[in-house]
């Protein structure tokens, strides 16, 4: 799963999901890409699981390149753990995906394969998404 090799503190409080994504909202790498339309924490493991989606329908055609990193980590108390004795241990690690970020894209297909690869990644994440093709 995709994490940091190593963070300045290992502990990160929540934040907050207010506003648009204030960079990564152009297509920069690829032809086609895939937008987030709501904010979301995106973990590892549904980053991974999307990546895996868009990979096997294009039957590794083309180059697919992932804009999102989880560098936030999220702490959990264990269950049935009675309130105090300070934060809980970071359990995993999630992107922090704001209105308008562009999260995946993909060069070297034609637009029908990368619509229907997009779709099938989008099914992976928690979050209503967008298509969206590079404007030049």
């Amino acid at each position: 799963m995709l994490m940091p090799k190593r963070v300045k503190f290992r502990k990160a409080q929540r934040g907050h999901l207010r506003g648009n994504a204030g960079r990564g909202f152009t297509v920069s790498f690829g032809t086609f890409g895939l937008k987030a339309t709501e904010p979301a924490w995106i973990t590892d493991r549904q980053i991974e699981a999307a990546r895996i989606a868009l990979t096997r329908y294009m039957k590794r055609d083309g180059k697919v390149y992932i804009r999102i990193f989880p560098d936030k980590p999220v702490s959990k108390k264990p269950a049935e753990t009675r309130m105090g004795k300070g934060k809980g241990a970071p359990e995993f690690w999630v992107a922090v995906v704001r209105p308008g970020r562009i999260m995946f894209e993909i060069d070297g297909v034609d637009k029908k394969v990368a619509e229907e690869a997009f779709r099938l990644a989008a099914h992976k994440l928690p979050i209503k998404t967008k298509f969206v093709q590079r404007i030049s």
